[in-house]
């Protein structure tokens, strides 16, 4: 289910009840109240007052949740949206369970729904942990770490990532973390950007020849290398399919209770 769409419909029929209160039905109870107050030479109480001038309640309910939902809207369009993480293949970086917020502006405004560009404040940089719908099923978010920029040379094999033909730095901080048993823990370094990721030196994992990232496409891959489905299965994440930049971790909720305890930002 469409989330945006569902705000969107909910916004714009609230505000329409709310305008046709205003531009009509608002109008009409003073006209009617103008109208019993002409024809009695007593007045009418308060009460009486009231009762000719209550809102129906559809209008009520759009007055009040018109303004929230139109708030919700742009703020999550525009501004910051939350997601939770769904699975490890973005481990260590970010666990299962751990909510995340993500910045909507950092490549650009973007209507929702039709999720068009209509206004361009930046792009995507290597290292960056991006948020993206599946180029093959649009509905599902996925999130991976940008490998490639258009034009890139990318080449992964034997657990070594190149680009341009230089193999990305990286280094072995941990040959049994306790925390993922039977991996190794690596820092690697991507332009400016130094993270840890996951390797598994049992697993030969999957190889890609040399490649070129088209214009317009980005090649992402996860920090959990061999347990991750990205780039290197089902290939590039096309520029019009991106959501935005994870920065910060808020909440872990893992089943239990909600934990505040690992907020951070996200490198």
């Amino acid at each position: 289910m469409d989330f945006s769409l569902l705000l969107v419909v909910a916004v714009a029929i609230t505000g329409l009840i709310w305008l046709l209160d205003l531009a009509w039905l608002r109008p009409a109870r003073h006209r009617k109240l103008a109208a019993v107050e002409a024809g009695t030479t007593e007045g009418l109480d308060e009460a009486a007052r009231e009762r000719a001038m209550k809102e129906p309640w559809p209008v009520d309910y759009a007055r009040s949740f018109f303004p929230v939902l139109l708030v919700v809207l742009l703020l999550r369009s525009f501004l910051v949206e939350p997601f939770q993480i769904p699975s490890g293949s973005m481990r260590p970086t970010l666990e299962v369970g751990d909510f995340i917020l993500v910045n909507k502006y950092a490549y650009g405004l973007r209507l929702p729904v039709t999720h068009t560009r209509i206004v361009e404040l930046g792009e995507p940089e290597r290292g960056d942990v991006m948020v993206f719908r599946f180029p093959s099923e649009p509905s599902v978010n996925f999130i991976k770490r940008v490998v490639g920029l258009p034009g890139d040379t990318v080449r992964y094999e034997d657990k070594q990532l190149f680009i341009n033909g230089e193999p990305v730095p990286k280094r072995v901080l941990d040959e049994a973390p306790p925390t993922a048993p039977g991996e190794w823990l690596l820092e690697e370094r991507l332009g400016e950007v130094s993270h840890r990721i996951y390797n598994n030196p049992r697993d030969p994992g999957p190889r890609v020849r040399e490649i070129v990232v088209p214009d317009g496409h980005y090649f992402t891959m996860g920090d959990n290398r061999d347990h991750s489905n990205d780039s290197r299965y089902w290939g590039f994440v096309p520029e019009e399919n991106i959501v935005g930049r994870a920065f910060a971790v808020w909440m872990h909720w893992d089943g239990g209770l909600p934990s505040f305890t690992q907020v951070r930002r996200i490198h």
